[in-house]
């Protein structure tokens, strides 16, 4: 019961996020030319401070088997999840079937999980979660661009990937924390403060998005079940199959299976302004799939602690 309700309430504040930028643009306090701005500051300075931050913890020598098992594990759900996406999507020929592919792909890890992994296995399990999300970041860094842009070439798509400051804060933040290196407070305190907007800003990007457009127009589109049916309960269910196959069990597979399950990634709505998509159908996918986890991330973390 306590974790539903730390789902709940996660949920609520996503919610209230949300609302505030739908507010803002219905007020005229910002224009929907907005988004694209936020988006730009999202991507090339809260992300990557994010990243970082999460990484300038206290190195731990008899956690370092458990943090490469969560790497490992990581790469191999979220791969799966690509997997059982891309072979549900072969027959859908919409233009936005990239997005569609992206979102389904992309789980909402750091927001939604990290409370309820805090919840289930305490501090400890956060260092874990910060492993899975950083292969999460490499996979939709690399992976993900690619399926959005539509680049095959490997050279565009290196390019791309070295482009972008994401990649750059994943190599640091692995540096600070295996190299035990002491941030200054004066430098973590701005780090974190500036990473600590990454919720927030996707949100409100998000309720922009929703301000600019009909309700119904966002629910009413077909792809949306077809998110719903594979990102919330098949990649999830195949996950847990997949380790209850291989007898696999523990704090860290409970956690990345935790962290798999997750929604919709919020910055799902920002790559859809970025390149192009569906707005609608993006904030549409975060928003809905955010609702229905309420109910199925306590399932879930009841059902793998069993």
């Amino acid at each position: 019961m306590d974790l539903a309700i730390i789902a709940a309430k996660q949920v609520a504040v996503l919610f209230v996020l949300i609302f505030s930028g739908f507010i803002c643009v219905k007020a005229n306090i910002l224009k929907t030319e907005a988004k694209k701005h936020f988006s730009d500051l999202l991507i090339y300075l809260i992300i990557p401070a994010m990243i970082i931050n999460s990484y300038l913890t206290e190195f731990k020598p008899e956690i370092l088997s458990n943090l490469l098992q969560a790497f490992v594990l990581g790469t191999v759900l979220v791969l799966l999840g690509l997997i059982v996406t891309l072979i549900c999507s072969l027959k859908i020929k919409d233009k936005n079937a990239p997005i569609i592919k992206f979102t389904c792909t992309f789980s909402n890890a750091a927001y939604m999980g990290f409370p309820l992994i805090e919840a289930l296995f305490g501090s400890e399990g956060l260092i874990y979660a910060s492993a899975f999300v950083t292969v999460y970041n490499i996979l939709l860094w690399t992976i993900g661009i690619a399926i959005l842009t539509k680049k095959t070439d490997i050279k565009e798509v290196a390019k791309s990937i070295l482009s972008t400051p994401v990649l750059f804060a994943v190599l640091i933040g692995l540096a600070l924390f295996l190299l035990r290196v002491k941030v200054p407070e004066i430098i973590q305190k701005p780090i974190n403060n500036i990473g600590s907007m990454n919720t927030a800003l996707s949100m409100i990007i998000t309720g922009i998005l929703i301000a600019s457009a009909k309700f119904k127009d966002i629910v009413a589109n077909k792809l949306l079940l077809f998110v719903i049916g594979v990102r919330i309960f098949l990649i999830p269910l195949t996950c847990l199959a997949l380790f209850k196959a291989l007898s696999l069990s523990g704090t860290v597979p409970a956690i990345v299976l935790m962290l798999e399950s997750c929604p919709c990634a919020s910055i799902t709505s920002v790559f859809a302004v970025k390149y192009g998509y569906s707005e609608n159908l993006a904030a549409g996918c975060v928003i809905v799939t955010t609702f229905l986890s309420m109910l199925t991330l306590p399932l879930m973390a009841y059902i793998i602690t069993l």
